[in-house]
């Protein structure tokens, strides 16, 4: 008998769907993706605990090994999987056996990447593709495939498929868009006049090919899906109804079990961004409906993967028939437990995906407002309850208190959460803005926890050191946050902060100079803002390039705004001096190649230095504090208490209290502290 309710049996994301012999417990996935992982080519320890995560979490199936690569000239340069090798069949063979402890479904892409390989990685072999046209984002320009190319790199993917049946997966899919399937099938990347260039009879024997040795190297009851573009989208050629009659082929010879749908091009930095990972800003599943259009084309499975980034549009998306699995993989990032959640009747509980992309970037796969995800071997998902509750006051309610405040009261403390200002949020509220809007989600999320656990957050509370002690707290957690530095020399009291302007405080008017010394947010914002009320900006940064502290999404999104505004950057400029010239100012800037300096009048100068502490309460409380405000940083990274010995109570600076840094590292701060404290 069902432990479900009525209303949950009723929902299409809990109906099962069967693929073959293989039951899939729901309709929703996580998609093959590089996740960052992987040790020596290969799936272990915190790779494996990453995905079972998800599989303990409730998700019908994870599809991992985003690009593994079945031969030598398609080598790692993102981190991915070596599945040309047999030595990766041990691996899969754990790996499998803990996914289907926790009744999920475990299938891998196998790929080569054809011309977006890179020649100077790995073993240094020259890229391959059906035809030597360079990739745009990859850069390397492949040498043209001849017959004996082609016949050996079909052998490799049969010999892949069979160690991945033999690892004990269910399943694989390959990579048809982008890759050199795809590049293959699409004339704009295959200009052979060939058998396998030309007609799109020709230009799909390559994948007929491939899928069929595939086929002779597993058993009828594996499966074989492929990842499909369904439109080429703006930058290709490929438009739908090639792609239908494609993959209509391919359904007919018997050869794949399911299409796993992509939109786009991959080829360049916009259309990954933008396409094929469309992040922040981008309307929720924008690719629902081309790909409903595709489905109801074929007859087999179509799995989707692009912004669904809730239930609702995951929901809507399998109710209206436009899709058989909803690829969750950024939410299952977010929240790996979702699928236990909405079970639970807790769909409001789920911590969302807000699209930051920070997961994408060079941290990946880190969620910005998840820490554990990717530690789960070490910092781990559950928290536990003290041993010994205890008082706890936090002061500050940014990202960094609320986390704070939210493990504490999990483990079961008495929490006091304080902030000065009118509401929470600290420099999110500032941030969260334009495109950025949906970053409240981080903010959201935690006072919802909090109300559930019963903790108020006490706005408009400017804590004295008096106002602390008066509570007889045994731990107090900083949370204040900094305030922006602009001192870099000589007339640096007549600038602004890039605060002033994202804030609305200061009006942008006349000639402005944002300088910018992070490669971060507040300049770019702080200009953009600028030129929308009519001021004329000059944009100077330390860097050779904006953004240059960011995530790749990021980067992209703010070289595409700044294209459409027309805003320019001068690079590798450093502020020297600032003074005042009549009613207006000088300002005194250096290239750093070649040492000139250049004087320009403006009528402001706005800096974007990052942060320094607020430590007025700290100062002021510490010589009350048993361990003297000092953290034991050894004990912090190991998950150990901290020390208690001494007279007073316990206290600590987290976050921006500590120093300049991001939304994830003010978050991994209060959960690895909070979380054994």
């Amino acid at each position: 008998m069902s432990d479900l309710s009525p209303t949950q049996t009723r929902d299409p994301l809990l109906q099962p769907l069967t693929i073959k012999r293989l039951t899939l417990r729901n309709r929703i996935m996580s998609t093959s993706h590089a996740c960052g992982l992987e040790k020596d080519g290969f799936p272990q320890e915190s790779y494996q605990a990453y995905h079972e995560e998800k599989a303990k979490g409730g998700i019908a199936l994870s599809m991992f090994g985003g690009s593994s690569n079945v031969d030598i000239d398609s080598p790692s340069i993102f981190q991915q999987l070596n599945v040309g090798t047999d030595e990766i069949i041990p691996h899969f063979q754990r790996f499998s056996e803990r996914m289907h402890a926790q009744g999920a479904a475990l299938m891998c892409q196998i790929t080569h990447l054809g011309r977006r390989g890179d020649p100077y990685a790995q073993d240094w072999m020259p890229a391959i593709g059906p035809s030597p046209i360079r990739e745009t984002l990859h850069r390397a320009i492949p040498r043209e495939m001849d017959e004996h190319d082609i016949a050996r790199v079909v052998r490799a993917y049969g010999k892949a498929a069979r160690r991945c049946e033999e690892g004990g997966l269910d399943g694989i899919e390959t990579l048809a868009a982008g890759h050199i399937i795809g590049q293959f099938l699409s004339s704009k990347t295959n200009h052979r006049t060939d058998r396998f260039g030309g007609s799109l009879e020709n230009r799909i024997r390559f994948a007929l090919m491939v899928h069929e040795e595939i086929r002779r190297n597993v058993s009828d009851d594996f499966i074989v899906g492929i990842r499909y573009v369904v439109d080429e989208g703006i930058d290709g050629e490929l438009c739908p109804e090639e792609c239908i009659k494609a993959a209509q082929i391919l359904e007919r010879e018997g050869l794949v079990d399911f299409f796993n749908a992509l939109y786009g091009s991959m080829d360049t930095a916009r259309a990954l961004s933008e396409e094929t990972f469309p992040g922040m800003g981008m309307p929720a599943a924008p690719w629902v409906g081309m790909v409903g259009r595709f489905k109801r084309e074929v007859g087999l499975p179509v799995f989707h993967a692009a912004k669904l980034s809730d239930i609702a549009s995951a929901r809507f998306a399998v109710s209206e028939g436009h899709l058989d699995m909803a690829g969750m993989t950024r939410p299952q990032i977010a929240d790996p437990h979702m699928v236990a959640k909405l079970l639970r009747g807790e769909e409001h509980r789920i911590r969302p995906c807000v699209g930051a992309g920070h997961c994408q970037g060079a941290h990946r796969p880190k969620c910005l407002h998840n820490p554990s995800i990717s530690r789960e071997a070490t910092l781990g998902h559950q928290i536990a309850k003290a041993e010994q509750p205890r008082r706890a006051v936090v002061v500050g309610a940014g990202p960094a208190g609320l986390e704070a405040a939210r493990v504490l009261a999990e483990r079961g403390h008495e929490v006091r959460l304080f902030e000065a200002a009118a509401q929470p949020g600290g420099q999110v509220l500032l941030g969260a803005t334009s495109w950025r809007r949906d970053l409240t989600g981080i903010i959201d999320w935690r006072l919802a926890e909090l109300e559930l656990l019963g903790v108020e957050v006490e706005c408009n509370r400017l804590m004295q050191a008096a106002d602390v002690r008066a509570l007889s707290p045994d731990l107090v957690i900083l949370a204040t946050g900094g305030v922006p530095q602009t001192g870099f020399g000589a007339g640096d009291d007549l600038v602004l902060s890039t605060w002033d302007i994202i804030s609305r405080q200061v009006k942008p008017q006349g000639d402005v100079l944002i300088w910018d010394n992070t490669g971060r947010h507040p300049a770019l914002m702080a200009a953009e803002i600028a030129a929308a009320e009519g001021a004329t900006v000059h944009l100077a940064t330390i860097d050779a390039n904006i953004a240059e502290d960011l995530g790749y999404p990021e980067v992209i999104r703010w070289q595409k705004e700044f294209a459409r505004s027309g805003l320019r950057n001068e690079g590798h400029t450093r502020l020297i001096s600032v003074r005042r010239e009549g009613n207006r100012l000088e300002a005194v800037t250096m290239n750093e190649l070649t040492h000139e300096e250049t004087r320009r009048i403006v009528d402001q100068v706005i800096v974007d230095m990052g942060t320094v502490p607020m430590n007025e309460l700290f100062d002021a409380l510490r010589g009350d504090a048993g361990n003297d405000g000092v953290t034991d940083l050894a004990a912090l990274r190991d998950l150990r208490p901290q020390s208690r010995s001494g007279d007073g109570f316990e206290l600590h600076r987290i976050g921006d209290a500590l120093s300049s840094r991001n939304i994830h590292a003010a978050i991994y701060d209060a959960l690895r502290f909070c979380k054994v404290a």
